[in-house]
């Protein structure tokens, strides 16, 4: 085996241990010192859970980091940043920070590494060819990068276990790439962030004993996004772009998602609401359980697709196709498609009309009148889909999971 992928395995064994020792550690400071997630109306927890589970989550990192990780500049500006994101995230998980005030230690958080040299001066485009960036903006770009990246990871931070599941296979796919792109600094970085998380995860799945916390979720974005740009986004290859899109697609396409919608109904973009996909899925009758292993699901499809377009043999050096390596390539693509009509189409839009006829027709039953049309449904489905405004939908085949 090569040794630069023994290292990068022990890196994620170490974060592991760390992890897991120190979890149960950092759960029972959080109840001491009052840093809990009590139950709210568009939550979906039950039960009061304390916070700063990524605390936990950054010990792991930093000490397979410290042994591990080259004593290089841009590897101390990571540390050092994630050391600064985890601080701001854990006094917003016991004090409750204003937006902006949170906004503004991400920024000074993301100007750590990019100042120390973690910055994307160039990306190669497919037909475009190379393009490069002048360092004030590469260092902006950058930057709104890693910021933009660790709310989008907060926002899917919203039932027990899939932010940092989704971060986990994230991480484990990009590190396997920056591997084989001999990125191996980034491969040990992503690897080493797989192994926290899943450390973490052994308390934080379904009937969570604690949560992330925005120290956790933002540390997660902020990894990612150091991975990203050290990975894949430091390499000549034309499709590297494309890597970290893919395999974070279900992060971005919720936030975009939920952007889009505040900003149409004219609500602060960092106002909470329930446009989330893991609260559309709770609309319809989703258990936490079983909206956390869909989206884990339609997360491992794309981490698939990723990995079939580094590692599949598809075309040769002059960009003619191999017909069967293509048509294997062809089919990770429509499996992640599919995976993506049937979360969004037949999952949200097709049950929750069924709910809604089946509901609409037992209380008009009650009170003897007929079942209402196609089109009254239809109606309410479009207004509830548009405007996040749901009710309840009780689903028997839901309920004990």
């Amino acid at each position: 085996m090569r040794p630069d992928l023994i290292d990068a395995l022990l890196a994620l064994a170490l974060a592991l241990a760390v992890t897991f020792v120190l979890t149960p550690v950092v759960r029972s400071l959080a109840w001491r010192i009052g840093a809990i997630d009590e139950p709210k109306a568009r939550g979906l927890h039950t039960v009061a859970t304390p916070r700063l589970g990524g605390v936990a989550v950054f010990a792991g990192v930093l000490a397979a980091g410290l042994v591990f990780l080259p004593a290089g500049q841009g590897n101390r500006g990571i540390l050092v940043g994630a050391a600064v994101i985890v601080a701001v995230g854990a006094a917003d998980d016991l004090l409750d920070l204003k937006a902006e005030v949170k906004l503004v230690g991400q920024a000074l958080a993301a100007a750590v590494p990019v100042a120390s040299g973690v910055r994307v001066e160039a990306i190669t485009l497919p037909l475009l060819g190379r393009l490069e960036f002048g360092d004030p903006l590469s260092y902006l770009l950058t930057g709104l990068g890693i910021v933009a990246l660790v709310n989008i990871v907060n926002f899917i931070d919203g039932v027990d276990g899939l932010a940092a599941g989704v971060g986990m296979i994230a991480a484990g796919t990009l590190g396997a790439i920056a591997l084989s792109l001999g990125r191996f600094e980034a491969g040990v970085l992503a690897l080493m962030t797989a192994g926290a998380t899943a450390g973490y995860l052994r308390y934080g799945l379904h009937r969570a004993s604690i949560f992330l916390g925005d120290s956790g979720s933002n540390l997660l974005g902020f990894l990612l996004a150091a991975i990203a740009v050290q990975g894949a986004l430091k390499t000549n290859a034309a499709i590297a772009l494309l890597f970290p899109l893919v395999v974070l697609a279900v992060p971005i396409l919720d936030s975009s998602f939920v952007i889009a919608k505040r900003i149409k109904h004219r609500r602060p973009v960092y106002r909470a609401d329930r446009w989330h996909f893991h609260h559309r899925f709770a609309n319809i009758g989703f258990s936490p359980l079983k909206t956390t292993i869909y989206l884990y699901g339609w997360t491992l499809s794309l981490a698939a697709l990723a990995l079939a377009l580094r590692f599949v043999p598809y075309s040769d050096d002059r960009g003619d196709f191999y017909l069967g390596p293509s048509l294997v390539l062809a089919a990770f693509g429509l499996l992640a498609l599919g995976a993506s009509v049937y979360l969004v189409l037949v999952l949200e839009i097709l049950k929750l009309r069924r709910f809604r006829s089946l509901q609409a027709g037992r209380a008009h039953a009650a009170r003897g009148e007929a079942a209402p049309g196609d089109a009254e449904v239809d109606s309410e489905v479009a207004h509830e889909l548009e405007t996040g405004e749901f009710e309840a939908v009780q689903d028997p085949a839901a309920r004990g999971e």
